[in-house]
């Protein structure tokens, strides 16, 4: 494939701050079941969550974002994983949404904290029993010597919960990220995009639009 005279033209719609809610997060809702809409059964929830650790040095995967509320964006992992460990050290995080159907993507800057036991106890509960068996077998983020091993643990813990409820490890939770920044981009002809960022000024949201 050839990068350098790969185009193409963004036509699927435009940004008008006459359409927009006045809350971002309802925008983002919209914008969200648009998403499902088109998507379907693909994952429209998909975000890329960035860290930074102690010594300033960014990452940045892919996520699923698991709840969305006044308060901000959900999502869990291990506690212990990288992003868990950087978000301990440095709770400012980003995070993006990228819908390539619609055009659209959404940028977040804010930051991370635990979310209480309870919620997570309520939503590690709704998952499938392997994903839990799963929270339990992974160290994640941790060197394994083989597939093989890491097989054999997942193996060690169907037998040892064999019947019985899987509780949440400890290691294991959700964050809130607490937004202070969210940015709406919808893709336009000629590269002129729309961006319209809404910012939070004592208590409310300012809403501005940015040149592309």
């Amino acid at each position: 494939m050839n990068f350098e005279s790969s185009r193409r033209s963004y036509e699927r719609g435009e940004l008008l701050e006459s359409r927009l809610d006045d809350n971002p997060i309802a925008q983002l809702r919209n914008w969200l079941n648009d998403a499902q809409a088109v998507t379907g059964d693909v994952e429209a929830n998909a975000m890329c969550v960035a860290t930074v650790s102690s010594d300033a040095r960014p990452s940045a995967r892919m996520v699923l974002l698991r709840g969305l509320d006044d308060r901000g964006i959900v999502f869990y992992t291990s506690y212990f994983s990288r992003k868990g460990r950087e978000i301990s050290q440095n709770a400012h995080v980003a995070a993006t949404l990228y819908w390539p159907a619609l055009e659209r993507q959404v940028r977040i800057e804010g930051t991370a904290t635990p979310i209480s036991d309870e919620e997570s106890d309520a939503y590690f509960e709704s998952r499938p029993r392997g994903h839990r068996l799963n929270a339990w077998a992974s160290e994640q983020s941790e060197p394994i010597e083989s597939r093989e091993i890491l097989d054999e643990r997942m193996e060690h813990f169907a037998g040892r919960f064999d019947g019985d409820e899987i509780p949440r490890p400890h290691s294991w939770g959700g964050y809130l990220i607490s937004p202070s920044r969210i940015e709406f981009w919808q893709g336009r002809p000629n590269r002129m995009h729309d961006r319209i960022v809404y910012e939070r000024d004592a208590g409310s949201w300012k809403r501005v639009r940015l040149q592309p």
